[in-house]
């Protein structure tokens, strides 16, 4: 977040009006993550933290979580399978209830509903990429 509020007219000290009117969705997102990374919670909770940001900077933000975040327990809730690629733990969730539960490669490798979103998500539809690094 630093990098766009350093770049804003008067920088940290521009008011951005009731609820962040005048910031993208992304901008948004970024600045929520930097104020509960500044609180130090021992548990963190983050839901779609990255939606709104593109690829690039979603790659950037996951690098400084997992910088950040060190030991602490963190529950990562995300539709991008890249949110959660590194993960301890994945649940797959379908209509409440856990579907999948393992390493991204150990759900790859079930070829089961994670793998289907993982698939669409590379615009993949046959086995083109197994998931391994």
């Amino acid at each position: 977040a630093d990098t766009f509020i350093s770049r804003m007219p008067q920088g940290y000290e521009t008011i951005v009006g009731e609820r962040g009117v005048g910031l993208s969705g992304g901008q948004k997102q970024r600045i929520s993550l930097a104020r509960a990374l500044a609180k130090d919670p021992s548990i963190l909770i983050l839901d779609d933290t990255t939606s709104a940001v593109d690829m690039e900077t979603e790659s950037k933000i996951q690098q400084e979580l997992t910088k950040l975040t060190g030991e602490k327990t963190t529950f990562i809730i995300a539709h991008r399978i890249s949110s959660v690629r590194e993960a301890d733990q994945i649940l797959m969730m379908e209509k409440g209830r856990v579907v999948e539960q393992g390493t991204h490669e150990e759900l790859v490798s079930l070829r089961g509903k994670y793998y289907e979103v993982y698939q669409k998500q590379l615009g993949l539809s046959g086995g083109e990429d197994d998931g391994e690094k």
